[in-house]
């Protein structure tokens, strides 16, 4: 080791014993891991006091040199309002527009007709090569692929240039809506063959996603949300090994979306945590690794309906600390969602906060500014580690669409949002604006009519659904 560093390291070490002694004098005899050591959902260790981390790993977004798209869900019900919409959001700063569909498992009971006119509409007047397009999980993904590729034909647009993702996870289908339109065994023979035609060099966007929302949402650990993640990943690999086709050339075309929550640096450690653990698996399948996309929304689950103004905090946090970790495409979640379709402003405010943290706060400057710090550097290490443990569970129980037809994973998320609720119901965590400090009055929140959608009821497979109840949902429970 070199000298300085040495001296460099012993200083950390002993300003590090300094201010821990420092700490316990101030507790006058209390236990110190007990007053200022936290735990995650995990049951991992969250210290005050960190030493610089000595080994670092950069973990950047896919396209550092770039700013991370900046991305407004479309999920209203009526195509010429949503294309109102997309275009107003567009033309006001978004570089990327989320289709959400009915049905959907994050439609949160609205979302777009899913039928080919509604798409055709929806998208007038896009100039799709110049912005990033996704197609959120939903139970017709395949067939929007079709959809999408017939809508851009006559427009002469040169897939080259386009920046997409159409989001196609059964294990999200299924996991969130509780049936699947084909057997599993149908799945793995046909998926392979019908999506041959995207899995191209030329074709830079994502075909399969791993989605991870639809268990957070239900109460996952970050941990169990990663190892599902993987799961999904590890069976995209096997559909294509059963069909005698090279993984390496899927690898480039699957994508991940996970949800950020107010908890600022384990949803930082949990974006830099799921690009070392993506790596770790493709080498594990013997092939070149390659940079994880990564798509991040704020979290429905830990949005109020009391003082809603208050989610408008939770999501900046949230949304930070996905630029902060590196994800490439980010959505937040208008603050009124809670209560209904978020109308214009509510949208406009969502739309601005990433407009400020972008150009104004220029979060995209740095590379991974979160490396090096001792704090995130052992979040992420510990998040692996679980997230690693919980994906070698989830394969022993024969991958996660058995394990979801077994009901296994739920079992596991479920307990786990129980634990959560009794942290909050203890007073351990509060909510601020419905457990503490809640409003004398509320006021009246504004947002567009619209009905709500029914989840599907056909399919061959079914399994039980998860449930999306917020916490604050869980605390009136």
């Amino acid at each position: 080791m070199d000298a300085s560093l040495l001296k460099e390291t012993e200083f950390a070490q002993t300003t590090h014993e300094k201010w821990v002694k420092l700490a316990q004098k101030a507790l006058k005899g209390a236990d110190f891991n007990e007053t200022l050591v936290s735990r995650t959902d995990d049951d991992i260790a969250v210290g005050p006091l960190y030493q610089r981390a000595s080994k670092a790993q950069l973990t950047p977004r896919k396209n550092p040199s770039q700013v991370w798209h900046i991305v407004q869900r479309i999920d209203d019900p009526d195509p010429a309002r949503a294309n109102k919409q997309l275009l107003e959001d567009l033309e006001n700063g978004a570089t990327g527009i989320a289709l959400v569909f009915e049905g959907a498992p994050n439609a949160f009971g609205y979302g777009l007709p899913a039928t080919r006119e509604a798409v055709d509409q929806v998208l007038r007047g896009v100039h799709l090569d110049m912005i990033h397009l996704r197609m959120d999980v939903h139970p017709k993904s395949r067939a929007c692929a079709d959809w999408f590729v017939d809508y851009m034909r006559p427009r002469d647009v040169n897939p080259k240039t386009l920046s997409f993702s159409l989001g196609i996870d059964p294990a999200a289908t299924l996991a969130g809506t509780g049936r699947l339109r084909m057997s599993i065994a149908a799945l793995k023979a046909s998926l392979p063959q019908a999506l041959a035609g995207f899995f191209s060099d030329d074709l830079p966007g994502i075909v399969l996603e791993a989605d991870g929302r639809v268990y957070h949402n239900a109460g996952a650990t970050e941990a169990q949300e990663l190892g599902a993640m993987l799961s999904i990943a590890a069976g995209h690999f096997r559909l294509f090994e059963e069909a005698r086709q090279p993984i390496h050339y899927a690898a480039p075309h699957i994508g991940f979306a996970l949800s950020v929550d107010q908890d600022q640096f384990i949803s930082i450690a949990k974006i830099r945590a799921l690009r070392r653990l993506w790596a770790r698996l493709q080498e594990a399948c013997d092939i070149t690794p390659s940079a994880a996309m990564i798509h991040a929304e704020t979290s429905m689950r830990m949005m109020t309906k009391l003082d809603p103004e208050t989610n408008i905090l939770r999501t900046t946090i949230a949304s930070f600390a996905a630029a902060i970790g590196g994800a490439d495409t980010i959505a937040i979640l208008p603050h009124t969602i809670t209560h209904g379709l978020p109308d214009g402003s509510a949208r406009r405010l969502a739309r601005n906060t990433q407009l400020v943290l972008a150009d104004e706060s220029n979060l995209a400057f740095v590379a991974d500014p979160a490396c090096g710090s001792g704090a995130v550097e052992s979040l992420t290490e510990a998040l692996c580690a679980a997230a690693w443990k919980e994906f070698q569970t989830l394969e022993r129980e024969g991958g996660i669409l058995q394990s979801l037809v077994e009901g296994k994973l739920q079992e596991r998320i479920v307990n786990a949002r129980h634990a959560r609720a009794e942290r909050y119901k203890s007073g351990e965590r509060s909510i601020i604006g419905t457990t503490v400090f809640p409003a004398a009055t509320e006021r009246p929140v504004k947002v567009l009519d619209a009905p709500h959608m029914p989840l599907p009821t056909d399919g061959v497979v079914h399994c039980e659904p998860l449930t999306f109840p917020r916490i604050d949902e869980t605390l009136q429970a």
